[in-house]
């Protein structure tokens, strides 16, 4: 699994730069609005009354964001699904900790949780974090098990997935009042081996006839509405016989989120690649058909597609970007015109807007 989606658990955070060439930002799609120009009265001593009060909040806002830091909390959407959000919260010494804290039901969470999430780690729950040799032991207090048995795989995923986000933590164990646990509290779901991204997040099987000979893929797909889409990692099972994992990200990209999913994707289901993926250097070199333009009379690519892919291909290990060719020409542009002259990156955060 690859550590391309990382931020180093010592450092500091900055808030969430746009790292896709000209692709705009992963998530929310609206803009903060600009507050039109500040009424300006004087006093008799000649003071300009507001001009301090502008000062002041200009100096608050940069003092917010010098003491906060940005860190992606795996929370579940209205549809059920464990689904990274980034926000800002306070800066600390145990980010760790702090992003587990954040998990907990009715906990610092309830105040900032974009519409229709909530947090997965039952009310009350308190915890410690030690972190040795990228090993990150959780011991919980007893309220932990205070879950319904349908929430154990949310709980499990949630915490893989917000702990894993640091480069310090490739496992994770659990513990409860200082008790190794080897398999969940109430639903008994095997963790004896500790938990990794490999173990998947909102695993779908339902076009596995044989899991015993798939493999893991985690692709990403849309849900949300016009103007405040989100991206969705979902874990599908493809062939074994598949050996080119880029192949098989692509393939269940074009095929799209089950029907019932209420997830959504922009491929469409003829686009197809044209050659083997060309790795190099981390950069991965895709040949597409036309169909990757979708159905937009000009010859452009949707934003969401390539979010999509770029999210998708990143898990892979040693993938760092992608270059886009169509029918072997790389004069590719997105949907605001501009030329993708530079191979598109994966963001630090993922789903930074707000909802």
């Amino acid at each position: 699994m690859s550590v391309n989606k990382k931020t180093t658990i010592v450092s500091a955070v900055l808030v969430s730069s746009v790292l896709l060439s000209g692709c705009g930002l992963f998530g929310g799609e609206s803009k903060e609005k600009v507050d039109p120009p500040q009424e300006v009265s004087y006093t008799d001593g000649g003071n300009a009354e507001g001009t301090n009060g502008v000062e002041s909040s200009e100096a608050g806002q940069e003092e917010a964001v010098a003491n906060s830091i940005m860190t992606e909390l795996y929370l579940v959407d209205k549809n059920g699904y464990v689904v990274p959000q980034t926000l800002s919260l306070p800066k600390t010494s145990s980010v760790a900790k702090q992003a587990l804290e954040y998990l907990v039901a009715n906990g610092p969470v309830s105040e900032m949780l974009p519409n229709g999430f909530k947090g997965v780690l039952p009310a009350d729950t308190q915890m410690s974090v030690n972190i040795q040799d990228q090993v990150a032991t959780v011991d919980f207090s007893k309220e932990f098990a205070n879950y319904q048995p349908e929430d154990e795989l949310k709980i499990v995923e949630s915490i893989t997935w917000t702990l894993t986000q640091f480069d310090s933590v490739e496992k994770v164990k659990l513990q409860v009042n200082g008790k190794e646990l080897t398999k969940m509290p109430v639903n008994g779901t095997p963790i004896a081996n500790g938990l990794t991204r490999a173990n998947g997040i909102n695993i779908d099987t339902k076009d596995a006839v044989d899991i015993t000979n798939t493999k893991a893929v985690t692709v990403y797909y849309l849900a949300g509405e016009d103007g405040s889409y989100y991206y969705v990692p979902v874990t599908r099972r493809v062939a074994n016989e598949q050996d080119n994992n880029i192949v098989a990200v692509v393939n269940e990209l074009v095929k799209g989120p089950n029907y019932a999913s209420n997830l959504l994707t922009d491929f469409l289901p003829d686009v197809q690649l044209l050659d083997e993926p060309k790795v190099e250097n981390g950069k991965v070199t895709l040949n597409f058909n036309e169909a990757i333009f979708g159905s937009m009379e000009e010859k452009m690519v949707s934003q969401h597609l390539l979010d999509s892919l770029v999210l998708s291909l990143t898990e892979q290990q040693g993938i760092e970007s992608i270059a886009i060719t169509v029918n072997g020409e790389g004069e590719i542009v997105n949907e605001k015109g501009e030329k993708l002259a530079e191979p598109v990156t994966r963001p630090e955060k993922v789903n930074t807007g707000s909802f």
